[in-house]
């Protein structure tokens, strides 16, 4: 046995053990032993176990180790920013921000979250954003939600002037100075004193109770400071009126009768409801700032089920294809690549386990295209197995020089394709970063199995004489094309490609951006009977929205629709007013069931613009960098990144060509083609300077053609196993990676014809 035996075995069986105990259990699993049933009914159950309502039933579950995003359960995500710019520069000193997202916690937890089994997510981003992520939000609350989360809850105590002749004075438009003038609910105005006006702050707890006639009312407690200060207040203004102010609404005004301390009644003719949240906004207190919702997205439990159905669907279809092609091509050493496939997974998920990372559809989508890369590095060390073994060495040379020559393609080719994933990383929040992280760990994870684990299975076998040749089959056989000198036809042809998709992007003006980029709303009904667009458009065009832009998923019973709305209140109104006019038109008997909304303010769609142009130029030079240092040569670096834009341009145009909006998920696949498509590139380039080192006589463009006839049954063999994997994306994926997958399917074929004929050609012209 080979000495590297004693490190590299207990290595990978160490790795296999630490991923499944990662992993496993991956997902949450309802239990129904009536034992643990009983035992939360009691009270008594603890970890591991969770206890639900659903209803008036007691569920246990066991909790997975990998959460599901929400695109895959269901859910709501708010991106709130902090208004700080309203505050003066002392205020602004304090960090409003922070104090905001401790605010946002206490109410989460008084008020959407109070039994904790919703596991909101709750994150401060940069100086003035705050993220906010709840799970398993029925579409009924979303409004509610909003309301109590960006609710400013200014409580203050103020005394009513009691003289008239200012009070008219205000009511004529001239507010006297230290005076405010607010109305109540029922719009009755209120001129204040703002002098000696106490704040919430001197409240200690808040609670719901019944008051006079069986009407509910709002109790609350004083700290021990605001008891002696408001005892002062109301023992100096005996027989004056004494304003409670929430939000800038008075919501009662009641006479100064007696001294008061200790506690006090806020009365307003509330509904239990509004009752027990204004109680529950005092118990968490005021935010520091005004907040307004930047970006708002929710997506319905069924449209989560669905796209659980649609990613698993498509890997099971991509999964099979690699599995019966490599085994079918590569006979043994196809069977071997496998078992390396289905440990660089498990290796995924045991990444996500340890991380406490979120499973969400771009991430399976990640996985899936991960799948597909990873045969790559087999491929590439096969090939070169293969052309050993034409030259006559013996298998076990063979197999040494195979691994040992492919080693720096893998290399330079994984690395390139990190450096993009990283870059969308650390760009990108939500579920993009999901499919970031899993690309980025499956591509690591990929090295791992293709370059240890299945040269390890390899020696074995060698080691043990349980085989003595490999029977592989094979694609094309030996080629002589001149490809460079085709390099002007080519350049030609990819000319007039770019050149029809830029007319197609310029032309469609903002369309060509999805919500992420230019703002508005996004909503995906789903209706129990088909409609046609017409119907849709009648039903818009009664209350007012003239300039929706209406897209049918699938069947004519869903439907996207679109609005180009400018303000977070306008965004709001409009997704009001088009729900009740769907309900109204279509209630009975084909109700509407919402099962996606996407509201972007105009402010977060320009920075996610200039964020995505950010992420790509960056991506772009540290691929040419990289390659640059790699090969000594700036120009292989810079004709690699030509080829890589070539692309990109190339993918972006056939989506505005297809009238295909752009949007984030659009740019994570620009980020893809372009960490990928420097594949193929890398693997030439790295032929080239084997035959340059090798033959210093031999011309570059006699190196360059030769290299390309070498490679171009590998280039082919993986770039069918990706784009067949985008492929079952596409077809099985569901309509959220519709666009998605086929910005990648342009872009992996861009990716292959730029390989042989744009990247190769641009180093002789250079």
């Amino acid at each position: 046995m080979p000495a590297s035996f004693r490190w590299k075995v207990p290595l990978v069986l160490g790795i296999i053990a630490l991923s499944a105990w990662w992993t496993f259990p991956a997902f949450d699993y309802q239990v129904s032993s009536p034992d643990l049933v009983q035992k939360a009914r009691e009270g008594a159950l603890g970890p591991p176990y969770e206890v639900r309502k659903a209803g008036n039933d007691i569920q246990v579950f066991r909790p997975g180790k990998i959460k599901l995003g929400l695109d895959l359960q269901g859910g709501l995500h708010l991106l709130l920013r902090v208004k700080t710019d309203t505050l003066g520069p002392d205020a602004a000193k304090s960090d409003p921000t922070a104090m905001a997202v401790e605010v946002i916690r206490k109410r989460m937890e008084q008020w959407i979250d109070p039994a904790g089994i919703r596991e909101p997510l709750i994150q401060r981003q940069g100086a003035d954003h705050i993220l906010v992520q709840i799970p398993g939000v029925p579409a009924s609350e979303i409004d509610r939600i909003r309301e109590v989360l960006g609710r400013p809850a200014v409580l203050e105590f103020a005394l009513v002037s009691a003289d008239s002749s200012l009070r008219t004075q205000a009511q004529e438009g001239a507010v006297p100075p230290g005076h405010e003038l607010l109305n109540d609910r029922e719009a009755t105005p209120y001129l204040l004193e703002k002098e000696g006006a106490l704040t919430g702050k001197i409240l200690a707890d808040a609670w719901t109770d019944v008051g006079e006639m069986g009407l509910p009312v709002v109790r609350f407690k004083l700290t021990a400071e605001g008891s002696k200060a408001f005892a002062r207040l109301t023992g100096a203004n005996m027989g004056r009126q004494l304003a409670i102010v929430l939000d800038q609404v008075v919501q009662s005004a009641p006479q100064i009768q007696a001294r008061i301390s200790g506690e006090g009644v806020i009365t307003g003719n509330f509904t239990k409801e509004e009752a027990t949240e204004i109680a529950r906004v005092l118990q968490s207190g005021a935010l520091p700032a005004p907040v307004e919702v930047q970006e708002g997205r929710f997506v319905g439990p069924t449209l989560g089920k669905d796209s659980i159905r649609a990613g698993l669907l498509a890997t099971a279809y991509g999964a099979a294809f690699i599995v019966l092609f490599m085994i079918g091509y590569y006979r043994l050493a196809g069977t071997i690549a496998v078992g390396a496939l289905l440990l660089n997974l498990l290796i995924i998920l045991g990444f996500l386990g340890l991380t406490q990372g979120t499973l969400t559809l771009p991430g399976i989508a990640g996985m899936i295209l991960t799948l597909g890369m990873a045969v790559d590095a087999n491929v590439l060390i096969y090939e070169r197995i293969r052309e050993e073994l034409t030259a006559g060495r013996p298998l076990s040379l063979a197999v040494d020089a195979g691994y040992d020559k492919a080693f720096s393609a893998i290399l330079d080719s994984n690395v390139t394709t990190v450096i993009a994933g990283v870059i969308l990383w650390w760009m990108t929040t939500g579920p993009l970063r999901g499919f970031a992280t899993t690309l980025i760990a499956g591509l690591i994870a990929s090295m791992f199995t293709a370059i240890t684990v299945t040269r390890l299975v390899f020696d074995w076998l060698l080691a043990t004489r349980r085989i003595t040749t490999l029977r592989m089959a094979s694609l094309i056989g030996t080629t002589r094309i001149d490809f460079i000198g085709k390099r002007w036809l080519s350049m030609g042809l990819s000319g007039v490609v770019i050149v029809a998709g830029m007319v197609a992007f310029v032309r469609r003006g903002p369309e060509r951006y999805g919500v992420d980029f230019t703002g508005g709303l996004l909503q995906e009904y789903r209706f129990s009977a088909p409609v046609t667009a017409d119907q849709l458009r009648g039903t818009l065009h009664k209350i007012g929205i003239n300039d929706a832009v209406l897209q049918q998923f699938g069947s004519a019973t869903e439907w996207l629709i679109r609005t180009p709305d400018d303000t977070p209140e306008e965004v709001r109104e409009t997704k009001a007013r088009t729900h009740e006019a769907l309900q109204s038109d279509y209630g009975q008997p084909n109700p509407p069931d919402i099962i996606r909304a996407e509201e972007v303010g105009p402010t977060v769609g320009q920075s996610l613009r200039v964020k995505a142009l950010s992420a790509i130029a960056m991506a772009l030079v540290g691929i040419m960098v990289y390659v640059a240092f790699r090969f000594r040569h700036l120009d292989f670096g810079v004709a690699g990144v030509i080829a890589l834009i070539h692309d990109v341009v190339v993918a972006t145009g056939f989506m505005a060509l297809t009238h295909r909006p752009i949007d984030m998920l659009t740019i994570a696949a620009l980020l893809t083609i372009a960490g990928f498509s420097i594949n193929d590139t890398i693997v030439i380039y790295d032929r080239v300077r084997e035959h340059l080192r090798l033959n210093r006589k031999i011309r570059l463009a006699e190196a360059i053609n030769l290299s390309v006839n070498e490679t171009l049954s590998r280039t082919l063999l993986t770039s069918l196993t990706v784009i067949t994997q985008v492929v079952a994306l596409y077809c099985f994926g569901g309509e959220t990676l519709r666009d998605f997958s086929f910005c990648l399917l342009v872009g992996f074929i861009s990716g292959v014809y730029s390989t042989v004929y744009i990247a190769s050609a641009i180093v002789i012209i250079w």
